[in-house]
């Protein structure tokens, strides 16, 4: 194999394995499909032979390989673990045709990364659970991690970088004026802090609109249900890829009031792009996405989310934009991840050539 780093003209072949619930780009929620797109499509941008393992109606400019026409979460006849089994084995049965391996699926590919000599980068969107640590950590010498935040890093894992996540801000549209009301975008669950936006909309008194699709029905049946009333508070459903600059640049602000330790946040840097500031608990990435007072509050409580409300409606919205440009853009993202790989293939040429498995060096 010919060296490769980021100063030569040779294309790697790189394989991105996306998750099979939703479609890659997703219609509406799916994050880790969205980065999947957003890579995979900087990549081939970029002059790389690229695989993108998804569903069959996926849409990419890069060589698609499905194992199942639609993704699971909108096809009632697809047994989920079925596909998924059949999904991840797909890209390792073919793991010699690439330079790389990019696992954006979680812990369960880690399973076959010692079955291959092809370099696997890992992307660490979260952890549901404590109790799927144990797979990263057996994996940890065979799969290269990258955590999302530094917020993320899980202290029992080596980690060879930390990647901000980006996004095609271009497709943001810049929204110099707010309009009259506060937005919530996320799912609907309690993790997202729905009811928490709800309370700093009334005692802020300004009308709220939630967008997002409802992942725990009975919260949303309970507690925000009884409180929507079509005027001052408004379900508009899952918002589009389409309606999405609309929706986030027409508020005041998004409201950002999780209850867990969010790993990244997409709507963060969407709503960001499109000029509007971002009112957020001080939770997980936050701090690492926000400029207190420059792209929104990071704030504690019920009461300072309420008094933030008219702090960021003074911040100077291009600025706001211009910051989520320089930060956030997918470009960035795909530089990232390029070194990455550039130092992987590297240190893996190195070690077989002395006839020794390579062993990722965490930073």
């Amino acid at each position: 194999m010919i060296p490769w780093d980021q100063g030569t003209d040779r294309a790697l072949r790189i394989a991105v394995l996306a998750p099979i619930s939703w479609r890659v780009p997703p219609r509406h929620y799916g994050p880790w499909e969205l980065f999947a797109s957003l890579l995979t499509e900087g990549l081939v941008a970029r002059g790389h032979d690229v695989t993108l393992f998804a569903s069959g109606d996926s849409i990419t400019s890069a060589h698609l390989h499905s194992v199942v026409p639609h993704a699971w979460s909108e096809d009632p006849t697809i047994e989920p673990k079925v596909a998924e089994c059949l999904h991840i084995a797909a890209v390792f049965e073919r793991a010699a045709e690439f330079d790389i391996i990019h696992n954006g699926f979680d812990f369960l590919p880690l399973t076959y990364a010692g079955l291959t000599s092809t370099p696997m980068v890992t992307t660490i969107h979260g952890f549901s659970s404590p109790r799927i640590v144990p797979v990263y950590a057996k994996y940890n010498s065979v799969s290269s991690y990258v955590a999302i935040s530094d917020a993320d890093r899980h202290p029992d894992l080596e980690y060879v970088a930390t990647i901000h996540h980006g996004i095609d801000v271009g497709s943001f549209h810049y929204q110099r004026e707010a309009g009259s009301y506060l937005a919530f975008f996320g799912r609907i669950h309690p993790d997202k802090g729905v009811v928490e936006a709800i309370d700093v909309a009334e005692r802020a008194d300004i009308p709220l609109r939630i967008g997002g699709i409802i992942h725990d029905e009975g919260y949303f049946d309970q507690l925000v249900r009884p409180r929507i009333d079509g005027a001052r508070v408004q379900y508009v459903g899952p918002v589009s890829a389409e309606d999405r600059s609309s929706f986030l640049g027409g508020a005041v602000a998004l409201l950002h009031l999780i209850n867990f330790d969010e790993p990244f946040g997409f709507s963060v840097v969407e709503a960001m792009a499109c000029g509007t500031p971002v009112i957020a608990f001080d939770r997980g990435s936050m701090r690492e996405i926000i400029q207190e007072g420059t792209t929104g509050a990071i704030v504690t409580d019920i009461a300072s989310a309420v008094d933030a409300v008219a702090r960021v409606g003074r911040l100077e919205r291009q600025t706001i934009r211009s910051e989520t440009e320089k930060h956030f853009s997918h470009a960035r993202m795909v530089d990232d991840y390029l070194s990455v790989y550039s130092n992987l293939i590297t240190a893996h040429q190195r070690k077989t050539s002395l006839g020794r498995r390579p062993i990722p060096r965490a930073i």
